[in-house]
């Protein structure tokens, strides 16, 4: 390391979590161009232990962003490569058969898959069978492999960020809804804007490539997954979330008699899970940190609504004919579903927790 070269942050505080944050949107920002909602998300995801799938159609630097976001954080990388022929053994690793040359004893050794590492970029996820996307989602939920009666725990922090074509092509397998509900995150990655792309172009040309300083290291990563989980969230924010997630189960009445959105009644055939009220509580806890605010508001939950439930609403035949996206139906619950005001109660146990 040079003199002159950042040297990794230290999180011991909110503050120095919101200047961990500002130094890697900075030392992001030297490859990738642009997509910073995107770069939010996958930080958010990150430090709130929960798992990402990226969608945008290929050429979008998906694989450059997640690499460069391992690099910023010191972590081990490994990525990938989703296809037609690959099977669970190539991700999780397999026993084999090693002779002892000093006694010609043989006996199974375990050799490590790439899903050993602390990020995992499933690339074009939806590309290999039901098969090798379960044995990577168990990884996922469980963090640990077992293979041969025998547990091997994978390292910490543990991070998949997948990569999806949302164009449908012969030879692939979209992951079904039940699978896609473990990821916390689905971000939508877009085209970026006529002044981006010059500069894309323009970097491209010339030919160089950023150097990447790190900045959080696995002790620093720990202590921001702290910072989020202490985060304190009043109840009238958690009662907010619940009714955006509740109101989208067409089946299910509402509570206190608010009338479901319009949206969700004409277009939704499946709502969310209790998953996505406890990912919306966590995402917005860790916004609030990164944003450099002492609690979480509903504008925390408003700002992570659609990465959360985008990916856990099941749309209805309706709703293709009409191409009305999740996204729509979402922006339709921010509208119609309120914010309750804190009672005198709330207030004060706010005020003590913040003291």
């Amino acid at each position: 390391m040079t003199p002159t070269e950042p040297s990794i942050v230290t999180v011991a505080a909110p503050e120095s979590a919101r200047e961990a944050y500002a130094r890697l949107r900075a030392e992001i920002g030297k490859i990738i161009v642009g997509q910073d909602e995107v770069v939010d998300q996958l930080l958010m995801a990150i430090f709130s232990r929960g798992h990402a799938v990226v969608v945008g159609v290929p050429g979008l630097a998906k694989t450059l962003l997640i690499s460069t976001i391992a690099r910023t954080l010191s972590l081990d990388f490994s990525r990938i490569q989703f296809t037609p022929d690959l099977m669970p053994s190539d991700i999780t690793g397999t026993e084999v058969i090693q002779e002892d040359k000093s006694t010609g004893q043989r006996q199974l050794k375990f050799v490590r898959g790439p899903v050993f590492s602390n990020v995992i970029l499933a690339d074009e996820i939806n590309r290999t069978p039901p098969k090798t996307q379960a044995a990577l989602l168990e990884a996922m939920q469980e963090r640990q492999v077992t293979v041969g009666g025998t547990r091997h725990l994978l390292p910490e922090p543990f991070f998949v960020l997948a990569t999806q074509n949302p164009i449908e092509q012969e030879g692939t397998y979209p992951l079904p809804e039940a699978q896609l509900d473990r990821f916390m995150f689905q971000i939508h990655i877009s085209y970026p804007t006529e002044s981006e792309e010059l500069e894309i172009v323009r970097r491209s040309g010339e030919k160089t490539h950023g150097h990447i300083s790190p900045v959080l290291d696995a002790l620093g990563i720990s202590r921001m997954q702290d910072l989020v989980r202490k985060t304190p969230v009043a109840d009238h924010v958690i009662r907010y979330a619940l009714r955006l997630v509740r109101a989208t189960r067409v089946k299910e009445p509402m509570d206190g008699g608010v009338e479901r959105p319009r949206l969700v009644h004409e277009y939704v055939s499946l709502g969310a899970g209790p998953r996505a009220s406890e990912y919306l509580i966590q995402a917005a806890k860790s916004r609030a940190v990164l944003m450099g605010d002492p609690h979480v508001t509903p504008e925390h939950v408003r700002a992570v609504a659609k990465p959360v439930l985008r990916h856990r609403l099941l749309m209805n035949f309706n709703a293709e004919a009409d191409q009305v996206t999740t996204d729509a139906v979402i922006e339709g619950l921010l509208a119609s579903v309120l914010v309750e005001g804190t009672s005198g109660e709330e207030r004060r146990q706010m005020e003590k927790v913040m003291r």
